[in-house]
């Protein structure tokens, strides 16, 4: 039978190449893996990867820095909106004063009588950490985090949906949805998959704001890839999807380190099921201890490798 095991990478449109860097990596405390570019159309644009200690699936943020290229995008509803970041539930005090030492904006929230931290990236979308227990994946431990606070990975994607009966009815009947987790007001969590963490899909009913972009566009969510675990399964997992009548789904894409086939939700937000390569997936290119300290380009584009990087924002790592 088909299936979701949870999470694998989230994408954003950001705004400047260096300034997600820093908030990544110096800010975060993230680790960056991977510095490529953008494999579809035709101008040159960064893609970044940054994750937990080990890059494992469903810790990874990766984004599209678009200000250089004078797109910009624009936050609504029906559009993907809240990176979701699982942290260790002792933690929250400290990312509290971190974040306010780096001159982030912070808030404690409650949600689902939970405390949680919201803050901001540079570019504007919105960051969520949720303290989580019994979480193992390893956080990485850089500029200042120590490994008991370092954040463990993805917690999930929150979603903003005018009218969430369609997107419940797409989780449960097609996307293998195990089950409303809770309820609060206009807010429901519903878990993906049978992972043990990575894996809440959280729904906020918006019918106030604007329809939000859902094309490339600095300062916007592009899509949430789910880990389908192998193309078999991929396969069957898209023709499920396709039975049901949601043909509004890709043809397979060759990513070098994943392959990937994308799905618009009727509530807007644009899913991924993706397969990690089975020919290394991050590793093809860099050994474990090397990962994110060269510039990788697909194979396609390196004979244009001195041109792309004349064209590409000048970053500092």
């Amino acid at each position: 039978m088909a299936f979701v095991e949870g999470s694998h990478h989230v994408t954003l449109s950001v705004a400047g190449a260096q300034e997600d860097v820093d908030f990544h990596v110096k800010v975060l405390g993230m680790r960056l893996i991977k510095r490529t570019v953008l494999f579809d159309g035709s101008l040159p644009i960064y893609h970044l990867y940054y994750s937990n200690a080990a890059g494992d699936p469903s810790s990874v943020v990766t984004t599209f820095p678009w200000a250089q290229a004078g797109f910009f995008g624009k936050r609504g509803t029906n559009q993907a909106r809240e990176v979701l970041l699982s942290v260790p539930h002792d933690s929250l005090d400290f990312w509290h004063r971190r974040l306010t030492e780096h001159e982030v904006e912070v808030g404690n929230i409650e949600v689902f009588g939970q405390r949680r931290l919201a803050f901001r990236h540079p570019s504007g979308i919105e960051y969520v950490f949720v303290g989580n227990t019994g979480d193992d994946r390893v956080g990485h431990a850089g500029y200042g985090v120590p490994p008991e606070c370092a954040i463990h990975g993805i917690h999930g994607v929150g979603v903003h949906v005018a009218t969430p009966d369609r997107m419940v009815e797409f989780a449960e009947e097609s996307f293998f949805s195990q089950g409303r987790l809770a309820e609060e007001g206009d807010r429901a969590a519903l878990q993906i998959g049978n992972a043990k963490y990575g894996n809440h899909l959280e729904l906020t009913v918006n019918r106030t704001d604007d329809q939000g972009t859902w094309g490339y566009g600095a300062g916007t969510y592009h899509h949430f890839a789910w880990n389908v675990g192998n193309l078999r399964n991929q396969d069957e997992v898209k023709f499920d999807i396709e039975g049901r009548g949601y043909t509004d789904i890709s043809e397979l894409k060759d990513r070098k380190y994943f392959k990937s086939v994308y799905v618009r939700t009727p509530g807007g937000a644009l899913f991924e099921l993706a397969v990690t390569h089975p020919e290394g997936g991050w590793t093809c290119d860099e050994s474990p201890k090397e990962l994110g300290t060269r510039f990788q380009l697909p194979e396609q584009f390196e004979h244009r490798r001195e041109e792309i990087l004349a064209r590409l924002e000048p970053i500092e790592i």
